[in-house]
């Protein structure tokens, strides 16, 4: 298995996909970088750790933000979906994850289930 750590923030229809990846695979453990809209109004039924950041912050802050909150908790088989989100938010996450030093692999919902892309 391994974590998902995954955008939850902004674009029509895609908190629908990223409820699927986590519903339709077992995690180890569950990571979603969200705002306080997301916090507030995103549920599943499964455990997961609500990163909340503020999209306004500068990247160089956002990127503190989420190594900060994710570091010490990857396993380090870490699968990614930026499908949700805008790109200040991917970049930040990507940064994050890069200078915590885990191996990523992307994942998305497709016809075919879940698949590394």
């Amino acid at each position: 298995m391994a974590d998902l750590v995954a955008c939850l923030s902004t674009g029509k229809g895609t908190w629908g996909h990223v409820s699927r990846l986590i519903n339709d695979q077992e995690w180890d453990n569950i990571f979603l970088i969200t705002n306080e809209f997301g916090k507030d109004n995103f549920t599943i039924d499964k455990k997961a750790e609500m990163i909340v950041v503020n999209p306004n912050k500068t990247i160089t802050a956002l990127v503190e933000d989420i190594k900060n909150a994710l570091d010490g908790k990857l396993s380090g088989d870490v699968a990614v979906n930026l499908i949700s989100g805008s790109g200040k938010e991917h970049m930040a996450l990507l940064s994050a994850l890069l200078k915590l030093g885990v191996g990523i692999r992307f994942v998305a919902l497709t016809g075919d289930g879940i698949k590394e892309v």
